[in-house]
């Protein structure tokens, strides 16, 4: 029988400890944990408890009492599923799986959906703990039903006041103290009314809602996000767009290879036109804000993004003028720009954490658009594209039809550099408008 060292039992939501593990608690020599936790467990006489704090001194401490009283028994008490965005991973990192006994407990996130009576097999669940708020609002944008876990400085009305920046239609659900019997508190809020708000420590999880799509008709076979696209670089047709004004596939395929959208990352797509890059990344899983000064193109890209199932948020305006009002982006895109183009570029290259995609016809602007993306400490690379399309000819023959050629260039921010501190929790973006129903 395996003999080991570190009992992990999941508490605090609502059940009581099972025997067995209430067995391991009585005979423990050191009992680790939260301090809502430890005042809640009813230790045994005589056992030690370590409160936890910051998580390296905890596991020094672990270690130490392994090496000085190997036969006595240590128990970690953790909220939930201590598997689940929990200490398991550090725990199994500092001791190896194999000296773990793991007794799991109810989820935060599935105990707070149980309140509303929802499934959440269809939700995204992403952690805000010790990590940056700003991934958790990008997938809140996107996703109709997320589980935030929070964090120090990034709780419900940091969360709150990110997305009631966005003007996307949400309902923030906070779950306090889940489990229990006289604190537990599960409130449904707008983002603006949670951001007025002082919270306790004691928050477990926040739910960011679509409440129109919050209950999906259909039976899943994978929980989770949805599944990204299963292709790219559509074709032209796929795309509503005027006079052929549409980053055409060929293009659109670098493009996207270059940017490298995916689930958490925030992308702009500057002079969008028909939105086929912005709804491209949205497919792919990104959160995509689409800029274009034209009321008809706007309307464009919102008719586009409702054919294809997804959110991308508009900006009608000129750029670089409305960019001060977005939050900063991880990847932009730049399809159109004119004389402006490199301000443009390098308005937009200050604020990118990550890349700058740009496409353009005209070979004059290829030096001013290379020295904007330098000069903001990217380095730049591109090259022209030229293709030509199979054409079908009379008498069932095919010819070659060139497609006009494209420069595409592109800048991505070295690993060592600086990265915008500004984002989506501080940065202003009450210009946008609502993302598409």
């Amino acid at each position: 029988m395996t003999s080991f060292a570190i009992t992990v039992i999941g508490t605090g939501t609502g059940a009581p400890l099972a025997p067995d593990a209430r067995a391991a608690l009585d005979a423990a020599a050191l009992v680790v944990g939260g301090r809502r936790h430890l005042d809640a467990a009813a230790l045994p006489e005589g056992a030690a408890r370590l409160v936890l704090g910051p998580l390296a001194p905890a596991l020094d401490a672990v270690e130490k009492h392994l090496a000085d009283f190997p036969d006595l028994g240590i128990v970690v008490l953790a909220s939930g599923d201590p598997g689940f965005f929990g200490i398991v991973r550090a725990l199994a990192e500092r001791f190896d799986a194999d000296a773990l006994d793991v007794r799991p407990g109810a989820p935060s996130v599935a105990v707070a959906f149980a309140r509303l009576g929802l499934p959440w097999d269809d939700a995204v669940v992403v952690s805000a703990h010790g990590r940056e708020l700003r991934t958790a609002v990008n997938v809140c944008r996107v996703h109709p039903k997320t589980a935030v876990l929070t964090g120090p400085g990034a709780g419900p009305a940091e969360l709150g006041a990110a997305l009631a920046r966005t003007g996307i239609p949400r309902t923030l659900v906070v779950a306090s103290a889940l489990g229990d019997p006289e604190g537990e508190s599960v409130l449904r809020l707008s983002p603006a009314e949670a951001a007025a708000r002082d919270w306790p420590g004691t928050v477990s999880v926040v739910l960011c809602l679509d409440e129109s799509r919050a209950l999906a008709p259909t039976q899943r076979t994978v929980a989770g996000q949805v599944a990204v696209a299963s292709s790219w670089a559509l074709p032209e047709e796929a795309f509503e767009h005027r006079d052929s004004m549409i980053t055409k596939f060929e293009v659109r395929a670098l493009a996207l290879a270059r940017l490298g959208p995916r689930l958490g990352d925030l992308v702009w797509d500057i002079g969008a036109g028909s939105g086929s890059v912005a709804v491209e990344c949205a497919r792919l899983g990104a959160a995509t804000i689409a800029v274009e000064k034209t009321s008809d193109g706007i309307e464009r890209i919102r008719a586009n993004a409702a054919a294809h199932g997804v959110d991308v948020q508009t900006l009608h305006g000129a750029a670089p003028t409305v960019l001060s009002q977005l939050p900063d982006p991880d990847a932009v895109f730049i399809g159109g720009g004119g004389r402006e183009l490199p301000a443009i570029v390098a308005a937009c290259a200050r604020r990118a954490r990550r890349t700058v995609v740009v496409a353009l016809a005209a070979l004059d602007r290829v030096p001013e658009v290379r020295e904007a993306l330098a000069g903001a400490g990217f380095e730049p690379e591109g090259v022209l594209l030229q293709s030509s399309r199979l054409a079908p000819l009379p008498g069932g023959v095919t010819r070659l039809a060139a497609a006009n050629p494209v420069f595409l260039l592109w800048g991505h921010r070295p690993t060592d550099s600086a990265i915008p501190t500004a984002d989506s929790a501080d940065s202003p973006d009450s210009a946008i408008e609502g993302a598409v129903e």
